[in-house]
């Protein structure tokens, strides 16, 4: 897949656990988990911004484009 999910770079950056990111942003470990490997297909706009708002950053510090 073309877009790379940079979710664990940005929480060493915060030095945050997966588990403070789900308490904070109010979404399930397995689902958080699933976007953090790069297996997610989409993501809410709602749910991205209440990561960006939590960590403190941009949506292209979290999603990547490469191409193949």
């Amino acid at each position: 897949m073309p877009i790379i999910v940079n979710l664990d770079v940005m929480l060493a950056k915060r030095k945050m656990s997966l588990t403070e990111l789900c308490e904070e942003v109010g979404i399930t470990m397995s689902n958080l988990s699933i976007l953090k490997t790069g297996k997610a297909k989409a993501i809410r706009f709602s749910t991205l911004s209440a990561i960006c708002k939590t960590l403190n950053c941009q949506p292209g510090d979290i999603l990547e484009f490469v191409e193949d």
